[in-house]
């Protein structure tokens, strides 16, 4: 596990596009579970150790995700994330260049649990929730272009479900029209970071997570920072 942060009430991982944060049927062993475990043995804690999930992120997707250590740092955490108080930025990596270099995206979502796919509307309709992104071209290269997105909803699905609405599949996203996979895996999508006020110290807190270790994730992050 990369453990970005860790303190008295939360802990944030940098997720691998393999890692599963919480147990589902698949019955592979979750990040929580990991993270219990760790807990346990680190602070010599008797019995099971104290994790909760504050919110997910699909499992082909990497990046930051926060776990609460307390349970008075979860009621808060997930009243944060609800009012809309941590701000998540995402990178994705696409091989269609947008129309616009930038712009809001509202559609309205319809989730098929049997299908585990949503699908976009651009209008309301009945059983639909609306889900709202930014996003702005970073940067290309020669065949793929990297996008910054900003979320202001958290629907299932709903940045890999709005971006190919809009022609955009992310790399390696079979499921919304990318046309292979990738070697990995997982798909081009990683929560870059995540800023919020400690619930508890009341402190601004950044966290940043790196992308996966991969050629094309490396030429964009040092061409990122050859501009700073």
């Amino acid at each position: 596990m990369n453990i970005l942060f860790e303190d008295n009430h939360i802990i944030a991982l940098n997720k691998t596009c393999s890692d599963l944060v919480q147990g589902d049927k698949t019955g592979d062993e979750s990040l929580d579970k990991k993270l219990k475990e760790y807990i346990r043995e680190k602070y010599n804690k008797p019995g099971e150790a104290y994790i909760g999930v504050v919110h997910r992120l699909d499992r082909p997707v990497s990046g930051v995700v926060l776990f609460a250590r307390t349970s008075k740092a979860l009621t808060r955490l997930n009243a944060m994330f609800r009012d809309g108080e941590i701000n998540k930025t995402y990178w994705a990596i696409v091989k269609n260049l947008p129309t616009e270099p930038s712009k809001t995206l509202t559609h309205y979502l319809i989730r098929k649990e049997k299908m585990n796919k949503s699908f976009a509307h651009d209008k309301p309709v009945e059983g639909a929730k609306q889900a709202i992104l930014d996003y702005r071209l970073r940067m290309s290269s020669d065949t793929y272009h990297l996008l910054e997105i900003t979320l202001y909803t958290g629907r299932h699905h709903q940045i890999r479900c709005q971006l190919a609405a809009i022609g955009c599949p992310i790399k390696g996203d079979l499921k919304y029209g990318a046309p292979r996979s990738n070697p990995d895996g997982g798909i081009s999508l990683h929560a870059r970071s995540a800023e919020f006020i400690h619930p508890v110290r009341q402190e601004k807190i950044t966290i940043i997570a790196e992308p996966p270790i991969d050629t094309l994730w490396q030429y964009f992050v040092e061409k990122i920072s050859a501009e700073k």
